[in-house]
């Protein structure tokens, strides 16, 4: 072939090069459709509308977060590393890109929660255009809408992207990673390659080891289709992995290098290492449930199948469950389906096959991610799943396209052209059946999710079964229909296809979400439900100290205490599996140490006016105006005085931060004012720090009580030694 001869497109692969051929330019950048700009920026105003409208009425959403944002906000230090206060005590469990985003759009605006919602939103809608802009280049702009349209409307993406989790910032750096690699594979082109591995390694710098997901996917395709020769290709996969090395490793190495007395001690480990928060509580001991000091996951130990109170069971359904289903899964059956009608229909194409490709990349993504979530023992949530929207976007978009194409009959040609597109295209009345039938599926599918809430629109369902099979009835009879009428059989298809995910999302966008376990769409059978519950959501005053049933106030400053999904919230008393929260017996919640949800271990609480003056009095001579055992106990205080609070043991109080030896030093030098009573877990092994440091308080000072939360004054000098 001549070199100035226009390369042959994803949808006419034409014959496969000779092994011998030098590594081909990229193809002509075609013209799009008058109208692919129009619907690319209906797609993403829908988008931002859906994320963005009352964006703040989440309050401080995830506490936890949001107190690490206000201290980022105030101390380059703090920023840095990503510490929970501004005293630089401890930092949150997690590397901190993503409270980077937020803690400078707060710095601009102000602490408020818009200010620091609006950078997650704003990922949200850049990941929906850069996933088209990845699709559509390969697989055509009609391919590119359906995909964004579906991570838009998925409803835990439509969750994560108006809350405060680092899950916003990873979704989009993985997306721009496939989109790298996409343009890596097309040119293999070492630049593009390159930016795969800064992309990844930002991803760690967002969300620890869960970017690394995707890195034998990506890896594997680009050693598979890019057009150069294999030992090229090797070379240039090695660097990617030295710029995942720099671009996530400076962060650690300064971590790592810099003593502990000049830094803030690593949340979530036990020896106040990166290292071992990397390969530990948020490593390995994800996938095997060895997580010394957490208080879910833990394998058969904490729960049957492996599971755990914050986890579910482990299985190869488990994203089918009653708590993850609704959540991502609307479209899950249609992108396997579509992934290996797919693969079937690309056959034996070339090595460079840039539809086989796509497909191997979504669906590798899929697959790695999903298994691994389905099969992980230690601490689960449902809203992990948000990384595996895009790739369902992705497959059904180009699973759709390509098999709406496969269902014409082939032109007429000569035998050496369809020789060449042997095995590159399907019979049309295959590719037909199955597109119907993977209508058929879905609505089906959504039929069941909508039935675990049966008091929700319950009439959604039957509409959404009845138009999805009679839209799959049409498919069938597609081929004879008048032309006019084949607009109106795919917009049934499509109506009924996404109905149920549009309606979780916009029924999530519009509900309050607070917590550290938040949940797309209503409460369900079998579920967590938005309150973070087994079986969904309990009646109001089940358990006993419900926040919400004593006139507290949410970490987001609204009357009545919420929990972790934005529902009056309670305590858990006698949790499965799960130890002794300092300070309250049994699980139950003790008189005087009010808290957010399962004892301030979920959620937080502003304190009440008396209490807030009281910590906010003189508070300039103080490094810290109170210490209180457990993070998210701690950042309501924090977020309400706009002071630095230590959150003692971390997360869970299981830190060993501080030692009992270093709180008394801190107090003899007068560097806290006040210890406030109440919060904390401690399960799954961990320090008895906190425990220590609540029982010397309580031997050492006189106990006061404001608005019914028991308060120690630690400048006073004790009455014991």
């Amino acid at each position: 072939m001549d070199r100035t001869e226009t390369l042959p497109t994803p949808s006419d692969p034409g014959p496969p090069p000779p092994a011998t051929r030098p590594a081909a330019p990229p193809p002509p950048t075609r013209r799009s459709p008058a109208w692919t700009r129009p619907a690319l920026a209906t797609l993403l105003l829908a988008t931002a509308v859906l994320y963005l409208w009352g964006l703040g009425a989440s309050g401080w959403a995830n506490s936890f977060y949001a107190a690490a944002v206000q201290a980022g906000s105030v101390s380059a230090k703090a920023f840095l590393y990503g510490s929970s206060d501004a005293a630089n005590s401890i930092t949150v469990d997690k590397t901190p890109a993503s409270l980077w985003l937020m803690a400078l759009s707060v710095r601009l605006f102000g602490l408020n929660s818009w200010a620091m919602l609006v950078p997650q939103a704003l990922c949200g809608v850049a990941s929906v255009g850069v996933l088209y802009a990845t699709v559509k280049r390969w697989h055509g702009p009609v391919a590119g809408l359906i995909a964004g349209a579906v991570l838009a409307v998925t409803p835990v993406a439509t969750l994560m992207f108006r809350f405060n989790n680092p899950d916003a910032l990873l979704v989009l750096l993985l997306v721009a990673g496939a989109y790298a690699t996409v343009r890596a594979v097309e040119t293999a082109g070492t630049r593009w390659i390159v930016l795969v591995g800064v992309l990844v390694g930002f991803g760690f710098l967002t969300k620890m080891l869960q970017a690394f997901l995707v890195v034998p996917v990506f890896a594997g395709v680009y050693l598979l289709a890019a057009p150069t020769g294999l030992w090229r290709r090797v070379r240039q996969l090695l660097l990617a992995g030295l710029a995942v090395l720099v671009s996530a490793g400076w962060w650690v190495a300064l971590v790592e290098l810099v003593p502990a007395s000049a830094r803030p001690y690593i949340g979530g480990s036990q020896g106040n290492s990166i290292l071992e928060l990397t390969l530990g509580y948020n490593g390995l001991g994800r996938i095997t449930g060895d997580e010394v000091g957490s208080v879910g996951g833990g394998g058969p130990r904490m729960g049957g199948g492996g599971g755990g109170p914050f986890s579910g069971q482990t299985g190869l359904l488990r994203m089918f469950d009653g708590e993850v289903g609704g959540q991502v899964s609307w479209l899950l059956p249609a992108a396997l389906i579509l992934l290996v009608a797919g693969l079937v229909a690309a056959g034996r194409a070339a090595r460079t096959d840039r539809t086989r490709a796509g497909l191997l990349l979504w669906g590798g993504w899929l697959l790695v991610t999903g298994l691994i979530f389905s099969f992980m023992s230690g601490i689960f949530h449902a809203y992990y799943t948000v990384a595996l929207a895009p790739a369902v976007g992705a497959l059904v978009g180009i699973g759709t396209t390509l098999l709406w194409r496969q269902r014409r009959p082939l032109p007429p040609s000569d035998d050496a052209t369809v020789a060449g597109a042997r095995g590159q295209r399907w019979r049309p009345l295959a590719a037909t059946v199955t597109l119907a039938g993977t209508l058929a599926v879905t609505v089906w599918w959504a039929w069941v999710l909508l039935g675990r809430s049966p008091d929700w629109y319950p009439w959604l369902r039957v509409v959404v079964l009845v138009v999805g099979l009679l839209g799959a009835a049409l498919l069938l009879l597609v081929a004879r229909l008048p032309r006019r009428f084949v607009p109106v059989v795919l917009g049934l298809g499509a109506a009924a296809a996404l109905a149920g995910p549009v309606a979780y999302a916009v029924q999530t966008a519009a509900t309050p979400h607070t917590g550290s376990i938040p949940s797309a769409g209503p409460s369900v059978a079998g579920g967590f439900g938005r309150g973070g519950f087994p079986g969904g959501r309990p009646a109001d005053g089940q358990f006993p100290g419900a926040g919400g049933n004593d006139g507290g106030r949410d970490a987001g400053g609204r009357e009545g205490g919420r929990d972790a999904g934005g529902r009056d919230g309670g305590q858990m008393p006698g949790a499965p599996g799960v130890g002794q929260m300092p300070g309250f017996p049994g699980g139950g919640q003790r008189p005087g140490f009010p808290g957010g949800g399962m004892g301030g271990l979920l959620d937080a609480r502003e304190p009440s006016a008396a209490l807030r003056e009281l910590l906010e009095h003189d508070s300039d001579s103080y490094t810290w105006v109170a210490a209180t055992i457990g993070s998210n106990n701690a950042s309501g205080y924090q977020l309400a005085t706009r002071a630095p609070v230590m959150p003692i043991g971390g997360f869970n109080g299981s830190d060993p931060s501080p030692t009992l030896a270093q709180f008394r030093r801190h107090v003899a030098d007068q560097k806290i004012h006040y210890f406030v009573g109440g919060g904390g877990f401690r399960a799954n092994g961990g320090s008895s720090a906190a425990q220590e440091i609540a029982t010397w308080v309580q031997e050492t000072f006189t106990a006061q009580a404001v608005d019914g939360v028991t308060v120690y004054d630690l400048s006073t000098g004790g009455n014991a030694s």
